[in-house]
Parts: C-alpha cells; structure tokens; sequence
C-alpha cells in the first residue's frame, strides 16, 4: 500500500463506535458465510482430501469401530480444511476492518506480518506432511512389526494427523513472535542473538517433544528449521527496527 493510498483512507468519513460495530458484524458475517462456502466445497472433494491424508500411511488398512465414526471424522476434516483455507479471506477482512485506523507506519508493518504469518504456517504444515508425519508413521510401523498387523482407527489417525501438523504449523511462527516482542520493545534485537546458547538447547528440547520418535535425523532436521526460522525472526527484528528508527 502506498503512502497515496493511506491518505486516501484517512480522508474517509469518521464513523461512529455503532458504525464501527455494524462494519465488524458485516465483515464477521462475509467471513463465516465463506468459510461455510469454502467447508462445502471441501465436503465436495471429501474423498480426494482423505486420499491426502492417508497417503504417508503406507501399507496400513483402516477400520472404523463405531457406528458414524468415520463420519464424523469427515466432518472435522473438512471443517480443518475450510479453515486452513479461508484463513487468507479472514486476514483481509481484519485488514479492511483495521486499516482506516492505523498510521502508514504501521501499515507497512502489520500486513507484511500477517501475510508471513499465513506463509509460514502453510511451511510449516508442508514440512509436516513431508518429513515429520512419514518418518515418524514409519517408526511406529516397523516398531512390533513381526508381532501386530496395522489395523488403524481413520479417527485416531486423523487425530495423529492433525495435531502434528498444525503443531508444527504454529512452530513456524517463531520469527513473527521475535518480530511481535522485539516491535512492542518488550526484548530488543541484540537480546536474540545473545541467547544464542538457549535458543540452540530449546530448538533441540522443541525438536525433541515434536517428533513422537527416537529417530535422530529427523529431530535433527526439525531442530535446524527452527534454528533457521530463528535466524530470519533476528534478520527481520534488525531490518524492521532499523526502519522504523
């Protein structure tokens, strides 16, 4: 957005706290009609998305052992998916509700913050898929695989599934957290990388908890992403309170 533009926008008409409140209910409204919108059109293409998540569980049959189970399994999956993928229609709403009331300053650093912020979860849910589910499925498998057959609950699975995903979706969020405390002056820039020993042994621990494995390569991967997720938070902390001094 340009400074032409922000001036544009404070050259609007004030508008009353009831205004403010009717423009938010609207705004609220558009939102949720979409994520309904969206969640349908998830239903829609149900079974090519459980394709998805069922593909890093090679070689393992599923079973559902209660009467509407898979069901209702289907239900969160899809609402998880309209979610995930109306998120960018929110962030615009917020942006629309929040711009007219904010300096050009300030503008310029919210929506590049929020737009990483969805950038970086969708990372992080790549990352997921990609490395941390599959290697850690293939522990649990090749772990009793003389003595029991794979015979999964989709819903356990699914449950599996999801929390390390988004765990690892929010993981990826370290740099806007840096961004957030370093803006708001609560530590500064030089504070990052001085605890450079801690942040090393908490990526190794966060690495650790994640990964629901004994597999050291990929706790090894996971620690170095963060470390890198890390690193950029500082590099960006320096260039935006650079800026902005």
């Amino acid at each position: 957005m340009t400074s032409e533009t922000y001036e544009t926008l404070s050259n609007d008409v004030e508008m009353s706290f009831s205004e403010h409140v009717e423009e938010f209910r609207q705004r609220l409204f558009f939102s949720f009609a979409m994520y309904v919108v969206i969640s349908l059109g998830c239903f829609y293409f149900l079974n090519n998305i459980v394709e998805i998540v069922k593909s890093p569980a090679i070689g393992v049959k599923f079973f559902q052992f209660a009467p509407g189970e898979y069901f209702f399994t289907s239900i969160k999956l899809v609402l998880y998916c309209g979610l995930v993928l109306a998120s960018p229609l929110f962030i615009y709403q917020v942006l629309l509700f929040l711009i007219p009331g904010m300096t050009y300053q300030e503008q310029k650093i919210l929506i590049p913050v929020l737009l990483a912020s969805y950038v970086l979860f969708g990372f992080g849910l790549i990352f997921s898929y990609k490395l941390l589910i599959p290697s850690a499925l293939k522990f649990f498998l090749q772990y009793g695989a003389n003595v029991v057959d794979p015979l999964w609950s989709f819903e356990q699975y699914f449950e599996f599934f999801s929390f390390l995903a988004f765990t690892c979706g929010l993981g990826f969020q370290i740099p806007i957290v840096q961004l957030i405390l370093c803006l708001t002056n609560v530590i500064k820039p030089q504070n990052l990388i001085d605890s450079w020993r801690y942040v090393i042994l908490g990526s190794t621990i966060l690495a650790a908890v994640l990964t629901p494995t004994v597999d050291p390569l990929t706790q090894l991967f996971l620690s170095i992403a963060f470390l890198g997720l890390y690193c950029t938070g500082y590099i960006l902390a320096v260039a935006i309170k650079g800026n902005t001094n």
